[in-house]
């Protein structure tokens, strides 16, 4: 037990150590070649930069947070909703989930104003657009993960006279989640996407109007706070 605690605590170590050796070389690099700091800040001005306004650098950061939660928690219940009822009614399996697929072809981007039309300037275009791209990964694997159940298995309930939720539950969801999670995964990192990409739309708050309006005075270490934050 003390060695497994041990061995975590050096790879953690190890894990600060390449970002702090990574900085190092970053200020060194940047100072030693004279690069401007419009074009590459070093790290100690990004350190300055959100030392000077923790507050105002924590309320963003809160906001986009709250706004990619909502959006992935959302993603989460009805892309779960969809997926099983994809994965048990055939009919849907034929027409929603051709649906979902060619949807998913469309770039989010191109979609993001209407969601402003739409909802508004207030954090439902956020959550709307974080949901949108968390949505469909969650929905692909975990019907992935409900269809690749062993047909073994399911010929093996069906013999011993299982009902089918009874086989849903206890053979075909727990086969799935090892897929559901995969997709759950991929699904938080594009919820964090869609709500930058709804403030660059249009927003007052958060992380992507750091950027913005970071963008439009070349304060290129405010972009970087935001960036790492």
């Amino acid at each position: 037990m003390a060695t497994t605690a041990m061995r975590h605590f050096a790879e953690w170590w190890l894990t600060v150590a390449v970002f702090i050796g990574a900085a190092v070389l970053w200020q060194i690099g940047v100072v030693g070649l004279g690069i401007p700091a419009v074009v590459l800040p070093p790290p100690t001005a990004i350190v300055e930069t959100l030392a000077a306004s923790p507050g105002y650098f924590l309320a963003q950061t809160w906001y986009t947070l709250l706004t990619t939660v909502a959006g992935f928690a959302a993603a989460v219940v009805v892309g779960t909703i969809f997926s099983i009822l994809i994965g048990e009614v055939k009919f849907l399996e034929k027409t929603l989930y051709t649906l979902i697929f060619a949807l998913n072809s469309v770039p989010k981007v191109a979609i993001a104003p209407l969601f402003v039309i739409w909802l508004g300037t207030g954090p439902g275009p956020k959550i709307a657009i974080a949901f949108l791209i968390a949505f469909f990964p969650i929905v692909i694997d975990t019907v992935l993960g409900l269809k690749s159940v062993p047909k073994e298995m399911l010929d093996l309930a069906r013999s011993m006279r299982g009902a089918r939720l009874d086989q849903f539950w206890r053979i075909r969801l727990p086969s799935a989640l090892p897929s559901v999670f995969a997709g759950m995964k991929v699904g938080i990192s594009l919820a964090l996407v869609g709500a930058i990409v709804g403030e660059f739309v249009a927003s007052d708050h958060g992380l992507g109007y750091i950027i913005l309006t970071a963008q439009g005075t070349f304060d290129t270490a405010q972009i970087f706070a935001a960036n790492i934050l």
